[in-house]
C-alpha cells in the first residue's frame, strides 16, 4: 500500500464511508522514491504491439534493498521512455528513495535519489510520485525524515536524462511545524511542474500546499490560496495535481469545516494560483473529497473522488468547473453503499476515464470489493462497469483499481489488485483499445517472480496508444516485497 493509498483510506474511513475497506492486502509502505540509472541494464521480452510484456524486477533494486521495496509511481514521457520511483529498505532497516529510468525500451539500474541521503538523516525516505513531460525530462517528489525525526518533503528533477540533486521543498520549512506529506507531482512541459500535499501549521492544524517549478527552478511553497478561509476545521490535504501546460495546473483535495469534510479544487493560470473553491454541486451535508484530477490542456480538467458513500466526477471546461455528478451507473453496482473514484485520466478535453472501487456487500467490519471503470466520450460520461474479466479473476472478492492512464481518446490502461480463490493477492492490468475494454489479466510473468503473492499495480502510464508501463510490488523471497515494472 502506497503512502497516498494509506492516506486515502484514513480519509475515507474518517468520512464514514466504510469501517474497513482495505486497499490491497499489503503492509503499509513508507513514501517511495524513484531513481534513474544512466546505464541500460535490462529489457523485458518485447511484446507484440498493444500486448503486455513480462514483468521484471526493477534492475539494480535487489542490490540496494535488504528488505521491502516498492514502486509507487511510473510515468512515461513517450513510448519506451519512462521513469519509476519508490522506496527500498537498506541494511540498517531504514527506507530510502530510488528512481529508475527507461530509455528506448530499456530499463536502467535503480539508484538512490541523488542528494537524498544528505537530507534523510532520520532514515525514512521515499518517492511518492514521478511525472515525465518528455523523454528524459521528469520530476519526482516524496518525503524524508531528518535527524530530529521531523517528516519533510523533497523534489528532484531529471534533465536530458540526468537526475539532479534532491532538495527540500523550498519554503515548506517555514510553513511546516509538524508533519509534511507530498502526494503528487505533475509536469506540463520539461522543467515546468507542480507538486502538492499537506503540512501541519503552528496551531497543529493540517493545511494544504502547492509548489511550482518554472524553467527548471523550483519556487517557494505556498498555502493553497483561499483554503484557509474554507478550512475552519483545520484538516486539509492536497491529494492530486495535474498540469495541462506550463503554468496551467489544477489541484484537488479535501478540507473540513463545522459542517464536515468537503472536496475542493484550485487552478493555476499563467503561473499564478487562484483561490480554492468547494467542488460545485457536492452535497454540503455529506463528507466528500477529491482524490484525483487530470488536465489534458489548460483550463480543461476532470476530478473524481467520493461524497457520502458514492463516487463522483466533475469537469472543468474553459476554466469553469461544472457541477459534480454521481458516476453514472455506480449506484446500481454499489450494493454495499461504499464507493469512490481513485484515479482519473484525460486524453483530451471531454475524453477521460475514471476508475475506483465499490463494495459488494454492506458488512460493517470488512466489505468485499470490486473494481470499476467509467468513460467520458465527447463530454458525456458513460455508465460505470466492472472492469471486464475482473469478476472471473476476483474469486476472493477483494479487487481494487488503483490507476488509469489514457494516451488518446478511447485508448487507456488500468491496473490494480484482486484476490484469487486462495485469497492470495495478485496484480492485474486491463487495456482499452479504440473504445473497447479488453479483459483484465494477471500481470504477465509476475507469477514466476512471486513466492508469496501480494502483487499489486500501484501506477500505470501510457506514452502512446498501446504503449504503457505498469509498476508496483510483489511478494518475493524471505517474505519481502519487491518492486516491478512491465
Amino acid at each position: 500500500m502506497t503512502v497516498r493509498e494509506q492516506g486515502i483510506m484514513r480519509l475515507i474511513q474518517r468520512a464514514g464511508i466504510v469501517t474497513a475497506v482495505a486497499i490491497g492486502g499489503l503492509a503499509p509502505a513508507a513514501a517511495g522514491a524513484a531513481t534513474g540509472g544512466a546505464v541500460p541494464a535490462a529489457r523485458a521480452a518485447v511484446p507484440a504491439a498493444g500486448s503486455w510484456g513480462r514483468a521484471i524486477e526493477v534492475p539494480g533494486l535487489a542490490a540496494l534493498s535488504k528488505g521491502d521495496a516498492v514502486v509507487n509511481s511510473v510515468s512515461c514521457g513517450s513510448a519506451g521512455n519512462c521513469a519509476a520511483g519508490g522506496y527500498y529498505t537498506d541494511r540498517r532497516g531504514q527506507s530510502q528513495g530510488f528512481v529508475a529510468s527507461e530509455r528506448h525500451g530499456r530499463w536502467g539500474t535503480a539508484i538512490e535519489v541523488p542528494g537524498l541521503a544528505a537530507l534523510n538523516t532520520g532514515g525514512g525516505s521515499g518517492v511518492s510520485s514521478v511525472s515525465c513531460a518528455s523523454a528524459g525530462n521528469c520530476a519526482a517528489g516524496g518525503g524524508y525524515t531528518d535527524r530530529h525525526r521531523h517528516e519533510l518533503d523533497f523534489v528532484v528533477s531529471e534533465k536530458n536524462g540526468r537526475w539532479g540533486t534532491a532538495i527540500e521543498v523550498p519554503g515548506l520549512g517555514a510553513l511546516n511545524k509538524g508533519r509534511a506529506e507530498l502526494f503528487e507531482v505533475s509536469c506540463g512541459s520539461a522543467g515546468n511542474c507542480a507538486a502538492g500535499g499537506g503540512y501541519t501549521d503552528s496551531s497543529g492544524h493540517g493545511q494544504g500546499f502547492v509548489v511550482s517549478e518554472k524553467n527548471g527552478s523550483w519556487g517557494m511553497a505556498i498555502e493553497v490560496p483561499g483554503l484557509a478561509a474554507l478550512n475552519k476545521g483545520g484538516d486539509v490535504l492536497v491529494w492530486s495535481v495535474s498540469c495541462g501546460s506550463a503554468g496551467s495546473c489544477a489541484v484537488g483535495g479535501s478540507y473540513t469545516d463545522r459542517r464536515g469534510q468537503h472536496g475542493f479544487v484550485a487552478d493555476e493560470r499563467h503561473g499564478v494560483w487562484g483561490k480554492a473553491i468547494e467542488v460545485p454541486g457536492l452535497n454540503a451535508g455529506t463528507s466528500a473529497g477529491v482524490l484525483s484530477v487530470s488536465c489534458p490542456s489548460a483550463g480543461n480538467c476532470a476530478a473524481g473522488g467520493f461524497y457520502g458513500t458514492q463516487g463522483f466526477v466533475a469537469v472543468e471546461r474553459n476554466g469553469v468547473w461544472g457541477k459534480a455528478i454521481e458516476v453514472p451507473g455506480l449506484a446500481a453496482l454499489n450494493a454495499g453503499e461504499a464507493a469512490y473514484v481513485e484515479s482519473v485520466s484525460c486524453a483530451s478535453a471531454g475524453n477521460c476515464a475514471a476508475v475506483g472501487t465499490y463494495a459488494l456487500d454492506s458488512n460493517p467490519y470488512y466489505a468485499d470489493t470490486q473494481g470499476f471503470v467509467a468513460v467520458e466520450k465527447n463530454g458525456r460520461w458513460g455508465r460505470a462497469i466492472v472492469v471486464p474479466g475482473l469478476k472471473a479473476l476476483n474469486a476472493g472478492r477483494n479487487a481494487y483499481v488503483n490507476s488509469v492512464s489514457c494516451a488518446s481518446a478511447g485508448n487507456c490502461a488500468v491496473g490494480g489488485q484482486y484476490s484469487d480463490r486462495n485469497e492470495t493477492y495478485r496484480a492485474f492490468v486491463a487495456v482499452e483499445r479504440n473504445g473497447v475494454w479488453g479483459k483484465a489479466i494477471e500481470v504477465p510473468g509476475l507469477g514466476t517472480l512471486e513466492t508469496s503473492g501480494n502483487g499489486d499495480v500501484f501506477s500505470v502510464s501510457c506514452g502512446s496508444a498501446g504503449d504503457c508501463t505498469a509498476g508496483g510490488t510483489y511478494g518475493g523471497s524471505h517474505g519481502y516485497q519487491h518492486g516491478f515494472v512491465t
